[in-house]
């Protein structure tokens, strides 16, 4: 269990340095000077630690050895291939001997300290853009207090393990999102939902090399806890072989959380891991100021596919607009994005079709995914927009398992409900064409202390419940399992005759505004079809105005009828004139025509596939329908909270009143001790 208390003392006490930047740095610059400290301090500590253990070897086989000959066999087995660490630095300086040294000399020792180090250790300080930050932090007489503050940190893995580490992280850049005011999109995914993926994925790794993809794993928690379950897993004597068997892939867009993934797995000595920066939603591109994905193909140019895949992506990601890249996406639309493109300010499933396009094929055993979303994905969009296609094509060609609904307030920059969809191309005979849907909502505790909109968690026994409730398969009152059809439904175009106050078919009198063309009139009796009543009001040049009535049907078109009856009242003024002069006579007259139809109410009906369309019509609007036409394409949609929705009774009004005086005499008691601390 994640000690709280430790982890947030520790964090406070990093966060002080943040407070010792105020008036030199804005708020939104704390995370650059120390997010790169701290994984410079986090590198340093394994360095420290790998360097004693060398040196205790050495000195076990060669007692009497110099402390010279000894710095030189570390240096030199330190740069070697057989580097027992991924990671070096050629100078024999640290944090606490820069900080005692002359403070004139502490630029220039902490500058090539920082060079020092090895050229995988080098791109993390690039992508922290740091060699910038360290002139500023120069110019503004801060170096000095920093690489103090952080000269003794415990920031080692034998202080903090990776686990602990990772809250540390993101607890400090949900801090630095609420300090400089930003909405952050990006929802950090607490370890014990990660694990929870985890186990429902499933995962099996025997005598063949298997293969973890996230296409934005941020800091790199999804990765991590995906590879630390498996060893935790295996029996000792096996983790090692394990280790080796287990690749994972990692793909990020923002150059801080890539640099932190990227030292981590440094740290950790994960070898067999291959991390990128980039945008992982279009085409890659060597040249471009921005990467894109960078696993579509392998070494050899084949599609790249992985045995799982697990991630929690931002939400509400744009990507459309002139702040997006639109046309990026556009080039992937006939392949990767032919089921549909979403809506321009949801990106979510475009991270879910680019890992669909990454399955393995069901012939070679197929992949399985799980996927974190909030709300949106379920039911956004009306029948036949990017949305509904999406589901439409990922229920018809039944990769979508489950759907898990998670409890609110679990995640640490949002309160909301999220959901675990697993989907996989290989899913079980029974479970063929058939989705479940979990509801864990109440699977939680309180948290002894929040972290940010953290106010809830998940332990075993709640991890434990959700993944029995999975393997179980069965229908009960938490767990309910459909068949893919169960989720579509037709958008049906209805017209139906409105009725009056006595339940009688009404109408109305509407002012005809646009132009006296032969098409506007039959647009209006074709689509009234029963008998209408125009009244008509001409008032010619110069003269008095002339009303008249004419009732016609579709069958009558009302122009010709309009101008048969003008002939018949003007005809001495028409007398000798040809057809075209008429025209252009009867288009000068000030003309206005009301006329009379029945109530129609055009409207959509969205309908369960399977029911009868003209039956339910009937039965649920109960007015005469004049006419209803079915959308070409079924739409889908889940709605997990009418699933599971139970009826509850509203409180009797006594218990209410009951209520609000009770909460009436505690204010009064609050604000009488009040008056007596005032007093």
């Amino acid at each position: 269990m994640i000690n709280k208390e430790k982890l947030n003392n520790l964090t406070n006490e990093i966060w002080k340095s943040a407070e010792r930047l105020r008036g030199k740095f804005k708020a939104y610059e704390y995370q650059n000077v120390l997010m790169p400290m701290i994984v410079i301090r986090r590198l340093e500590c394994v360095l420290i630690d790998g360097r004693d253990l060398m040196a205790k070897d050495k000195k076990t086989k060669e007692p009497s050895i110099t402390d010279e000959a000894l710095n030189d066999f570390i240096k030199r087995k330190e740069l070697s291939r057989q580097n027992p660490l991924p990671f070096s630095n050629t100078t024999e300086w640290t944090l606490k001997k820069i900080s005692d040294e002359d403070p004139t000399l502490m630029e220039k020792h902490f500058r090539d300290y920082i060079n020092g180090f090895s050229e995988n250790v080098q791109e993390i300080i690039n992508k922290f853009d740091f060699r910038a930050v360290i002139g500023q932090m120069v110019e503004k007489d801060r170096l000095s207090t920093i690489v103090s503050q952080y000269a003794t940190e415990p920031l080692g893995p034998q202080n903090i393990s990776n686990l602990e580490m990772g809250y540390i992280y993101e607890e400090l850049l949900r801090r630095f999102s609420e300090q400089s005011g930003e909405e952050a999109g990006e929802h950090f995914t607490p370890r014990e939902v990660i694990r929870l993926m985890v186990e429902l994925l499933d995962i099996q790794v025997d005598d063949h090399r298997i293969s973890i993809y996230d296409p934005a794993c941020g800091t790199g928690g999804m990765l991590s806890v995906a590879k630390e379950h498996i060893l935790e897993s295996a029996k000792e004597e096996d983790r090692d072989r394990l280790d080796r068997l287990t690749t994972l892939y990692g793909q990020e867009l923002q150059d801080q959380n890539y640099a932190i993934c990227k030292s981590d797995m440094l740290i950790k000595g994960d070898k067999n891991s291959l991390i990128t920066c980039g945008n992982s939603l279009i085409p890659d591109d060597t040249e471009a100021k921005q990467r894109g994905d960078q696993h579509a193909t392998d070494e050899k140019g084949n599609a790249r596919t992985f045995d799982y895949m697990l991630s929690n992506p931002p939400f509400g990601v744009t990507w459309g607009g002139k702040d997006g890249y639109a046309d990026k996406v556009a080039k992937l639309s006939a392949t990767r994005y032919s089921a549909g493109m979403p809506r321009s300010n949801d990106g979510a499933y475009l991270f879910l079709q680019t890992m669909l396009d990454k399955m393995k094929p069901s012939s070679a055993g197929g992949s399985k995914i799980a996927i974190v979303f909030n709300g949106s994905p379920l039911s956004n969009g009306d029948c036949g927009s990017g949305e509904t296609e999406i589901r439409r094509w990922i229920l018809e060609n039944d990769y979508l398992d489950t759907i898990v609904m998670l409890p609110d307030q679990l995640f640490y920059n949002t309160g909301i409900f999220t959901y675990i969809w697993l989907l996989s191309n290989a899913k079980n005979a029974d479970r063929t064409n058939q989705v479940q849907i979990i509801d864990a909502r109440k699977e939680y505790e309180k948290e002894p202390k929040s972290f940010g909109n953290k106010r809830n968690r998940m332990v075993d026994r709640h991890r434990k419940w959700i993944e029995d409730s999975y393997k179980k398969y069965e229908s009960s009152e938490k767990c309910q399992i459909f068949n893919t059809l169960d989720f579509a439904y037709h958008k049906v175009a209805v017209t139906f005759w409105q009725t009056d106050e006595n339940d009688v078919p009404a109408y109305k009198t509407t002012k005809f505004d646009k132009a006296l063309t032969p098409g506007n009139f039959k647009k209006i009796q074709e689509y009234y079809v029963k008998l209408l009543t125009f009244e008509v009001s001409v008032t010619p040049r110069d003269a008095d105005e002339v009303k008249f009535t004419l009732e016609l049907n579709a069958d009558k078109p009302f122009m010709m009828e309009y101008t048969k009856k003008l002939k018949e009242i003007f005809k001495d003024d028409f007398k000798g004139l040809k057809a075209k002069e008429i025209t252009a006579l009867i288009k000068t007259f000030n003309t206005v025509i009301n006329y009379t139809h029945p109530h129609f109410i055009d409207d959509h009906e969205y309908i369960p596939h399977g029911q009868n369309i003209e039956e339910f019509l009937n039965r649920e609007i109960a007015k005469e329908i004049i006419r209803f036409e079915d959308a070409p394409q079924l739409g889908y949609e889940f709605l997990p909270n009418k699933y599971f929705y139970k009826y509850e009774a509203p409180k009797p009004t006594e218990d209410i009143l009951e209520d609000f005086w009770a909460l009436e005499k505690e204010a009064e008691n609050i604000l009488k001790a009040m008056g007596k601390e005032l007093v």
